[in-house]
Parts: C-alpha cells; sequence; structure tokens
C-alpha cells in the first residue's frame, strides 16, 4: 500500500496549484474574519458601526457649519441679531460635534483592544493547529515555512488578521463618506466627479502593485530569513548553547553567520522601504493634483455660477472629503487585499492537511495486541535513499523486543514509524490484522508509552511532569509511587515540596532542574504513569553509563509485567531479557532471533555483543 503523497509536494512548490497555499478570495476572507468577531466578540461590530458614522461625519461637519456662519454675516441684519444666530449656530454645532467626537472616540478606544483580544483567540487557533499537526510534517522546511507566515499574520496590529479588522473600519468610514459627499460633487460639476475618481484609480493601481510585489519579493521571500533570525537569537541568547560556544570558540563564527542573515534580512527591508517611499511622492502628487482641480472648479462656479462665499465653504469642505475619501478608500482597498493574502496565510495553515481522508475505524477492544510491519520502507524527504528498507517484522502481546544496531541503522525510525509519527513511503503497519493509517491518530497514540532519547521537562510541578496532564488531572500521590520506582526517591524527598516542585526557573524562581540521568528516570515514570499496552524506550539511557543502563533496564523489565516493550539501543544491555532480537544495519533488519539463536549465528549481533561484553566485564571489575 504505497503512500507518496507526501513526496508528491516538492514538484508544487513553487507553482499556483502548490497544496500547501490556498487563496481563499477578499470578500471570503472579510467575511472569515466577520464571523471571528462574531464568535468571539460580538459588541465589537455594534461599537465600530457607532464609530464610523460618526467618524465619516467629522470629515466634512465643519464645512457645513462654516457655511451657516458666512451666509449669516453676509445678510442684511442687524448687527446684535446675526451675532445671536453666529452664536447660536456655534454653540449648537459645537454641542452636536462634541457628542460626534465623543462617539468616535469611544469606538476606537472600545474596538482596538477587542480586536486584539479577537487577534490572539487566533493566535490560539493556530498554537493548538501546531500542536496537532501531523508530526512528519513538521520536519518540512516548507511546512515551517508556511506556519512562519501564519504566525506573521497574527503578530501585528497592523497587518494580517487584526489588520484586516482596522481596515474593514477604516473602509467603512470611506464609504459613507463616499455617499453623503458624491452627490454634492456631481452637482457642483458633474466632470469633477470623474477627474477625482480617475486620478484616484490611478493611484490605487500603483498602490495595488506595490502591495503585490512588496508580498511577493520582500515577505514572502523573508518567511525564512525570519526563522533563521529566530534560530540564531535563541543559539546565541540561551544558556543551554552557551558552554559549546564558550569551549568550542564559537563566538566568531555565531556572530559572523547571524550578520550574514542580517544581511540578507536588510537587503529585502531596503527593497520594501524604497518600494513604498516612491509610493508615497505617487501619492502626494495625487492629492496635489485633485485639489487643483477642485479650486478650479470653486473658482469657475464663483465667476460664471454666482456661487456663494458660504456655498465656496461647503462645497471644497466636500469636494476635498470625497476625494480624500475616494483615494484613501482605493488605497485602504489596496490594504485590504494585502491583508487578505495574509490571512490566507493563517488559514493555509489552519486548513493544512496532507494526508488522505478515510473514515476511521475504532481500535479493537482488547488488552492484546499484535503489532506487524508489512514489506514497509521510509525514505525522508529529498533522501537519496531509504532510511527503512522492506521491513517485515512482528510484535506479539507481552513480547519484549529489542532493536539494535549502529547510530543511522534504522532503529528511530522503525519506531516513529510504529508510533504513527511516520507514515511509510512503502509497505504498510497493521495492529491485529488492520491498517494502523485507518485508526484515529489519538486514539492510537493512547496505546503506547514511549520513552525518547531526548527528554523534554516541561516548566510544571513534577507531578505533571510526570502525569503530562492538568493539575486538577494527576494524582500527585501515583506520580511519586512510579517516581520512586524509577529510580527518583532520593532526589524528590530532598525537595522541600517534594512531588509537587516547580520544574524550571521559567515559572518559578525556586524551580529545580534534572541531570540527563535524572531526566531519563523522569521519562521512565511517564511511561509507568501512562499504563499503556506498548512500552517503547529509544535509548532513554544514554546519559546513564553500560552496567548503570543495564540494572536499570532489567528493574524497569520487572516494572512494566507482561505487556510489550520495545527496547532501542546500540548497547546492548537490553538484549537479554528480551524475547526476541532484531538486528538493523544500513536501514534493514540483517538478523532476528532470541539471544542464543542469534550468539549461535556468529553474525553481526554475536560480533558486536562480545565486544560490548568485555566492556561490561571490565566495568564491573572496577566497580568491585
Amino acid at each position: 500500500m504505497p503512500d507518496r503523497g507526501l513526496f508528491a509536494l516538492a514538484e508544487y512548490k513553487d507553482r499556483k496549484d502548490n497544496p500547501l497555499h490556498r487563496e481563499f478570495g477578499l470578500w471570503n476572507n472579510a467575511v472569515y474574519i466577520l464571523k471571528k468577531c462574531m464568535r468571539y466578540c460580538p459588541s465589537v461590530l455594534v461599537i465600530a458601526l457607532v464609530g464610523l458614522v460618526c467618524e465619516s461625519i467629522l470629515t466634512y461637519y465643519w464645512g457645513i457649519i462654516g457655511k451657516y456662519v458666512i451666509d449669516v454675516i453676509q445678510t442684511d441684519k442687524e448687527i446684535e441679531e446675526s451675532i445671536r444666530q453666529i452664536l447660536f449656530i456655534v454653540l449648537a454645532g459645537g454641542a452636536a460635534a462634541g457628542l460626534i467626537q465623543f462617539g468616535s472616540t469611544y469606538s476606537r478606544n472600545k474596538t482596538w483592544y477587542r480586536y486584539i483580544y479577537v487577534r490572539m483567540q487566533l493566535i490560539t487557533e493556530r498554537v493548538d493547529r501546531a500542536l496537532r499537526i501531523n508530526y512528519q510534517m513538521l520536519e518540512r522546511p516548507d511546512v515551517l515555512d508556511v506556519h512562519q507566515r501564519a504566525t506573521s499574520a497574527t503578530n501585528s496590529n497592523n497587518n494580517g488578521v487584526e489588520g484586516m479588522m482596522h481596515i474593514m473600519y477604516s473602509l467603512g468610514i470611506n464609504l459613507v463618506t463616499l455617499a453623503v459627499t458624491a452627490v454634492s460633487v456631481t452637482v457642483l460639476d458633474w466632470r469633477l466627479i470623474f477627474i477625482l475618481v480617475g486620478l484616484a484609480v490611478v493611484q490605487y493601481i500603483y498602490h495595488k502593485k506595490c502591495i503585490r510585489t512588496d508580498k511577493e519579493e520582500v515577505w514572502d521571500k523573508l518567511a525564512t530569513t525570519w526563522r533563521q533570525v529566530y534560530y540564531m537569537e535563541r543559539v546565541t541568547q540561551d544558556f543551554d548553547y552557551a558552554k559549546e560556544i564558550r569551549l568550542y570558540h564559537l563566538s566568531d563564527y555565531l556572530m559572523g553567520k547571524q550578520q550574514q542573515i542580517y544581511e540578507k534580512r536588510w537587503e529585502k527591508l531596503d527593497c520594501h522601504y524604497g518600494l513604498w517611499f516612491r509610493h508615497g511622492i505617487i501619492l502626494h502628487l495625487v492629492f496635489m493634483t485633485s485639489r487643483g482641480f477642485i479650486y478650479a472648479a470653486l473658482f469657475f462656479a464663483i465667476f460664471k455660477k454666482g456661487m456663494s462665499i458660504g456655498s465656496f465653504t461647503l462645497y471644497l469642505a466636500l469636494a476635498m472629503a470625497f476625494s480624500r475619501s475616494m483615494i484613501e478608500f482605493l488605497h485602504k482597498f489596496g490594504d485590504f487585499q494585502r491583508a487578505s493574502l495574509e490571512v490566507d496565510d493563517f488559514r493555509s495553515f489552519m486548513e493544512l492537511d496532507l494526508e488522505d481522508k478515510e473514515e476511521t475505524v475504532e481500535l479493537p477492544e482488547t488488552s492484546e495486541y499484535t503489532i506487524e510491519f508489512h514489506n514497509v520502507s521510509y525514505r525522508y524527504l529529498e533522501a537519496e535513499k531509504d532510511a527503512l528498507k522492506n521491513l517485515n517484522l512482528t510484535i506479539r502481546p507481552g513480547e519484549k523486543l529489542a532493536v539494535v544496531g549502529l547510530n543511522g541503522a534504522g532503529k528511530t525510525t522503525m519506531i516513529k514509524l510504529l508510533l504513527r509519527l511516520y507514515d511509510p513511503t512503502e509497505g504498510y503497519i497493521t495492529l491485529n490484522g488492520i491498517d494502523i493509517r485507518r485508526f484515529d491518530r489519538e486514539k492510537y497514540y493512547k496505546l503506547f508509552a514511549p520513552v525518547f532519547q531526548d527528554v523534554e521537562v516541561l516548566a510544571f510541578p513534577i507531578a505533571q511532569n510526570i502525569s503530562m496532564k492538568a493539575k486538577e488531572k494527576t494524582d500527585a500521590d501515583r506520580a511519586y509511587s512510579c517516581a520512586v520506582e524509577a529510580g527518583l526517591k532520593e532526589r524528590i524527598d530532598s525537595l522541600p515540596n517534594g512531588v509537587m516542585t516547580e520544574v524550571l526557573k521559567v515559572v518559578d524562581e525556586d524551580g529545580v532542574d534534572f541531570s540527563g540521568g535524572e531526566k531519563q528516570k523522569l521519562a521512565l515514570a511517564r511511561a509507568l504513569y501512562k499504563g499503556a499496552r506498548i512500552v517503547v524506550l529509544d535509548e532513554p539511557t544514554s546519559a546513564l553509563d553500560a552496567i548503570a543502563e543495564q540494572r536499570l533496564y532489567e528493574s524497569f523489565d520487572s516494572m512494566i509485567g507482561n505487556k510489550s516493550a520495545v527496547y532501542i539501543s546500540h548497547r546492548l544491555a537490553s538484549t537479554r531479557f528480551c524475547d526476541k532480537i532484531a538486528m538493523f544495519k544500513d536501514g534493514e533488519m540483517i538478523e532476528y532471533g532470541s539471544h542464543d539463536e542469534l550468539m549461535k549465528m556468529r553474525g553481526e549481533y554475536a560480533h558486536m555483543f562480545e565486544i560490548q561484553a568485555q566492556y561490561y566485564q571490565r566495568q564491573e571489575g572496577e566497580a568491585q
């Protein structure tokens, strides 16, 4: 049952039908963002509606007030009467302006942090998606680039998902303003409206070109560079790397490497700033030309049509508001398209799913599981040869299997396939006769209690580091019992808060850290706590010496009882008490059988065992 889907993706890298990226469309994205606002904070839409109406009115409001004041001044009324009317207009107009300004200010003050709240919820969605995405995808640079672009689309107030919210608000203001002022400009001179719209369209076309160029030539190409920047900043500032940097004199090399990356970033940013500097010049020219035509139309109306000074003031305000709103509308519409492209990036990652959709089946309701590898091969993306080739292997219920071989023999790849972190590129794996790809991943994972070589501890209490569950779902007594079985009793009993002691100093300044050997024992405690039917140990004792490793394997074997277990190691401390041993070399299983059977074969396993046995004997003699 070959599955080449993941590897076929390489051919799509620079094509529009790239399955890693989707274009949802401007209006589809707008509806998507509005739905997210409705879901997480519906009040923001009502407040924004009030604000955009108020801000639109303010763009031309004082032009209206100015007209009435000038009209009163030009009448032949008594001075006292004119003053009373002017005072009434100013006071009433000022009070109305105050209310309108209050509505505008209230809206802006109340919407900005609500927009941030919605964005924070979308960040939570993105993080959740990243935590659940197929593990195999996390090793692909192109998938990491998609995730980086999705991160960029949610990490700023002015672009991506939140930028789209702000821009929709601005577009609403411009639309209301255009609807009110368009009639007045047409009455002034119908030709003027075509000129103003034409100038705005010219500016919009250039603006749109700048946006597309900026997105494709700068920000898309910076996705990989940003990852490199973050990595170098982490390496140069993270305490975990400090010893190697100093002892191997890496400072100059790392600083040079970081400088190279910064130079690549600056080259793109220089292109970005140059592009928008030229855009600013064009925008300024369009504004100046528009004002020239507006004043020309107004002067013509004064000299040829006898327009009053009051009407001049009113039409000037309305025409300027129309021109400004038309340019800003098209300008913001271009920004809207840019933000939509960034929302495409976010949604592409959120909907990223490269697995074949098949109806899942329930796991067999039994305590005994037989796992079989059927001609299984796996090749890493862009690798020249298979990391694992034509593996046929059976793991029976309650069986202890040791998987041995030198580094690079294919042992860890085999385990990742067993755990379904990877799917085979050829062949298939069955659980009680059913292809494991037909099971729901989350449910399949529950069958296994894995212990890996690289043990990660989290900034949680020790009990939660063992249970790997929330505090309210953690049985502290059981966690302590598992820690004792794994050999951590003395360490935990020495801590003032025992098993509830915080790990690391990220959250609690009194948090503790563990040595490499203690972390591996902590991982063993996790496996015991989970209590799954199949235990997998992928070289979890590499931080221990050979004798300590052998003793720990023997004690752990008695802990897991009659459960199935797979022990992976390039050292042979785990093999003598296992039912079967699989010897790997260059991605192939070259020998299979019990310890005695393989020793009688006098092959690779026997040769490796005899070499390592001398080491064990020497260490035991030294210990005595």
